[in-house]
């Protein structure tokens, strides 16, 4: 009889009929979006770096440019670099902060990535997952931050820009509220006006907070809103 009731309880027909699928956070599809070519390089970058400072082998060193190149998600490149600095940081809760109009400080944290430009050319346009803060060191080069078609899977952005004798420019979204700290020495570091061209329209998208902080010494910071004027004249 025992038996008879065990099978009566495992019967389908008795189970829930209408359990609820759990559907995938925006963290996980983060996770599973599709890298580019760039993306791929860019942890490339950070492994070779990582075998100068003496933390991987170059054993390691070729096993992970391998499963680097081999790559097809977002998620791999973070598992590729997880024990390293300067690699792509996994999509995670956006920090509380108080009432204040401002943060009392940026928070540090070892994942997040860096840009060096040292007498070179860096730019970030497209597509790409753009991280919640990202630090930009600019020396003698230009750099080029475009968030008006990234995915931003964050309400709040942080960008830390140091430009020496170098163009950094920081394209935001057209309806997206920036809170400039800018210190230039000998330099500029200057933001649009919102609504060019007219009113922010507030229902082109969720509205973004940027909290840019920047520091210009004989260089150039600037934050500028909407596309690029070939893209809004269609010629890109």
């Amino acid at each position: 009889m025992a038996q008879d009731e065990n099978s009566q309880q495992d019967r389908p027909q008795d189970r829930p009929q209408d359990a609820p699928v759990a559907q995938p956070t925006g963290d996980e599809l983060a996770l599973r979006r599709r890298v580019s070519d760039l993306e791929r390089e860019d942890v490339a970058e950070v492994l070779r770096a990582a075998a100068g400072e003496g933390r991987l082998s170059f054993t390691e060193l070729e096993d992970r440019l391998e499963t680097t190149y081999n790559a097809k998600t977002y998620g791999e490149l973070v598992h590729i670099t997880a024990d390293l600095p300067g690699g792509p940081s996994a999509p995670s809760t956006p920090a509380q902060y108080s009432g204040e109009q401002h943060p009392a400080q940026y928070a540090q944290s070892d994942s997040t990535p860096v840009i060096n430009t040292f007498l070179a050319e860096t730019k970030r346009t497209g597509g790409w997952l753009a991280p919640q803060r990202q630090e930009v060191n600019a020396v003698l080069g230009d750099v080029t931050l475009d968030y008006t078609e990234a995915q931003l899977p964050y309400d709040e952005i942080f960008v830390e820009v140091k430009s020496i004798l170098s163009e950094v420019k920081i394209r935001v979204p057209q309806n997206a509220i920036v809170h400039l700290d800018g210190n230039p020495i000998l330099g500029s570091v200057t933001e649009q006006e919102a609504g060019f061209g007219g009113a922010v329209d507030p229902a082109t998208g969720p509205v973004k907070v940027f909290h840019i902080r920047g520091t210009a010494i004989l260089g150039e910071i600037k934050v500028k809103r909407g596309p690029r004027l070939s893209k809004r004249l269609r010629l890109t």
